[in-house]
């Protein structure tokens, strides 16, 4: 923290209101970093029940182990975060800390062990001083507040450069309700299956098996369409919970049922929201970079390839410089693995059609599309002639300010 702003960062920070069943609190406990917040807790009132996604990596954190198996209960008391230190990689060292930091928070909070969750963010490697954390529960305890969301997504950052929120409201059957969200994330930006960390809840009453299914859809049509540098995190964690405190419903029967419709699209909004602001704030970003990918032989498909232009170093820095250097988004798309077909395909940036059946238009002029480049939100669009699938991806440019992040990291 401390590092300029990123100049993609929104003009205007929503910040989410208090919503009834959730408060939080943040302090500065040592973890890693001097002069900080750098725990947060988000307590739920009881009876909250919870869904998520965590990443794929086969070196899981110790953290998401433990939340994959409190997942199986479906309920929620606590989320318990640090920032500073990610708990991966440390072994048994690891699982204790988690262990201990999980039991303190369940006898303090006076619930099941199971109903605690926690995540870690930071360097991978480090044992954990769980005692810094457990220290300061109480006083964590004590200074909840149903306001602290700014708080909250302030503590939980690392290399971010500006906190992530977002705030919805949708109604069901009628009632309406609120979904508030924050995030973290600015490298190590792949996600698989899940985001870096995100939490989001609700003051709606959803049980766990539709808030899951709901979460799944969500996180596949944003958090797993952004990429800043094609590294997915041991750390990854989304969770969604719903606290049930808010005004009454008529209960679902399923994720598809009608009177979610307008609480699926809110809930989508404000994740693609939270993902996309992590891409803005990725480190040394200038550019915001969306890319449209149709034609494709399926959805998935199309965001393969979408990620395959997003995650290509030439396509990055071309943009990073400034240079209309088309012919990187040909190769990217060749080399993603999926179908297309060459002597279909089609590119445009900035709307401007550069490439029409495989190959550069006759009459194509550079300028607009070198202007376009100039600029800090980059469009491109691709068609690859198969298919029906499309898909939308998020992505930012590669500068040599990443470099120097990530080279001082530790120091």
């Amino acid at each position: 923290m401390g590092a300029k702003v990123s100049p993609l960062a929104p003009n205007v920070f929503h910040q989410p209101p208090a919503l009834p069943g959730a408060r939080l609190a943040a302090r500065a406990c040592g973890v890693r970093y001097q002069g900080r917040t750098d725990v947060m807790l988000l307590e739920l009132a009881p009876g909250s029940t919870i869904a998520g996604v965590l990443t794929r990596s086969l070196t899981a954190s110790a953290p998401v182990d433990l939340c994959r198996r409190h997942l199986k209960g479906g309920k929620a008391r606590a989320i318990l975060v640090n920032a500073g230190n990610a708990n991966a990689f440390t072994g048994k060292l690891g699982v204790d800390a988690a262990q201990r930091c999980v039991k303190a928070a369940a006898a303090a909070l006076k619930c099941k062990t199971s109903e605690i969750y926690v995540a870690s963010t930071g360097v991978i490697g480090e044992p954990l001083n769980d005692k810094k954390i457990t220290d300061n529960l109480p006083a964590l305890i004590r200074e909840l507040k149903a306001d602290a969301w700014d708080d909250g997504a302030r503590a939980i950052m690392t290399t971010d450069t500006f906190p992530k929120m977002a705030t919805r409201s949708a109604r069901i059957g009628g009632t309406e309700v609120t979904i508030n969200g924050i995030a973290k994330g600015s490298g190590m930006i792949a996600p698989d299956m899940a985001t870096m960390l995100a939490f989001v809840v609700t003051d709606a009453k959803i049980p766990a098996p539709i808030l899951q299914a709901l979460l799944r859809k969500g996180a596949d049509k944003s958090f797993n369409c952004i990429t800043v540098d094609s590294d997915t995190s041991t750390s990854d964690t989304l969770l969604l919970a719903a606290t049930g405190q808010g005004p009454k419903h008529k209960k679902p029967a399923s994720a598809a049922d009608p009177i979610l419709k307008e609480f699926r699209a809110a809930l989508d909004s404000l994740l693609t929201d939270l993902a996309v602001q992590v891409v803005q704030d990725g480190e040394g970003a200038e550019k915001l970079i969306t890319i449209d990918v149709s034609g494709a032989a399926s959805a998935n498909a199309a965001r393969r390839i979408g990620l395959a232009i997003a995650n290509s170093p030439l396509v990055k820095t071309a943009i990073a410089g400034e240079d209309a250097n088309w012919g990187r988004i040909v190769m990217a798309v060749g080399k993603s693995g999926e179908k297309a077909d060459r002597d279909r395909l089609s590119i445009s940036i900035g709307g401007v059609e550069i490439t029409r059946n495989g190959q550069r238009r006759a009459d194509y002029d550079e300028a607009p599309v070198a202007d376009h480049i100039k600029t800090r939100d980059i469009r491109i669009a691709v068609d690859v002639g198969v298919g029906r699938g499309s898909a939308r991806v998020w992505t930012c440019d590669l500068t040599h300010r990443y470099i120097e992040i990530n080279a001082d990291y530790r120091s």
